[in-house]
């Protein structure tokens, strides 16, 4: 999940969104010019940075990156996805300097606000990126802002504060009802509160949407048993083996440990 919310921009960027995975974009102004122009080049070299990003090439992403710094230091954007690669490298000091570097240059960017809202929830610092989800969702220009709702519940819920993940989740539905996580993380939520068919309705309606994950299967395997449709259970349980045999909740299934 960490890539899925980390960047808001690489899937406006680049331009092939998945479901869940929902890296960030946004340069608020209009590019004018030649492709020669230093901002242009900036902006195209920090374009290739987030496709090769996304391929895991996280070397050629740093090579491009550096070519965008170099051509136009004061292109925010550049820092931004600097940041996003520190972190996928785990190189947290270099990520937090370039986060911060991109919201000194440009402070109300939503999609820095929402990656460095990201990364301290990542690193620890729950308490401290919700301020940044919520300042890129004042942003009126900010496209997507679904996204940072969601963030804002995954990292409300790593707090164990329920009723404000629920919140969040909520209203990123109201504003995109097939937003795939708060979907999942709605269902999870319901099914912790004991009210088994809306956690179903929540499963059936991610499962149908995207590829049932390793996590959403689980989810629906114990909501069915806890409904007593054994053929439902069954029909996960196999869906669940045989697509992710490796995977933790495959184990939790074997062991018959459901709660």
């Amino acid at each position: 999940m960490s890539r899925f919310i980390a960047a808001a921009f690489v899937l406006l960027v680049v331009g092939c969104a998945t479901p869940q995975e929902q890296p960030p974009s946004v340069d608020t102004g209009t590019i004018v010019g030649e492709v020669g122009d230093p901002r242009n080049r900036a902006r195209l070299h920090t374009e290739l940075a987030a496709l090769y990003y996304s391929r895991g090439s996280m070397a050629v992403a740093l090579e491009e990156l550096r070519s965008a710094k170099s051509a136009d230091p004061s292109y925010a954007p550049a820092y931004s996805m600097f940041g996003l690669v520190y972190m996928e490298l785990k190189e947290n000091r270099l990520a937090q300097e370039n986060f911060e570097h991109g919201l000194g240059i440009s402070p109300n960017d939503p999609d820095i606000n929402h990656n460095y809202g990201w990364f301290l929830c990542q690193t620890g610092r729950e308490a401290q990126s919700i301020a940044y989800f919520l300042k890129a969702i004042r942003n009126p220009l900010y496209p997507t802002p679904w996204r940072s709702y969601t963030a804002a519940g995954v990292c409300s819920l790593r707090m164990n504060k329920l009723a404000d993940a629920e919140q969040f989740f909520q209203r990123a539905l109201q504003l995109e009802p097939s937003e795939p996580t708060a979907l999942l993380q709605m269902g999870q939520i319901r099914y912790r509160e004991g009210n088994m068919y809306e956690a179903r309705r929540y499963a059936l309606r991610y499962n149908r949407m995207v590829p049932p994950t390793a996590e959403s299967l689980w989810l629906a395997v114990r909501v069915e048993r806890k409904l007593g449709d054994r053929t439902a259970e069954a029909g996960y349980a196999n869906q669940l083996r045989r697509g992710f045999p490796g995977s933790r909740e495959y184990q939790l299934l074997q062991r018959g440990a459901y709660d």
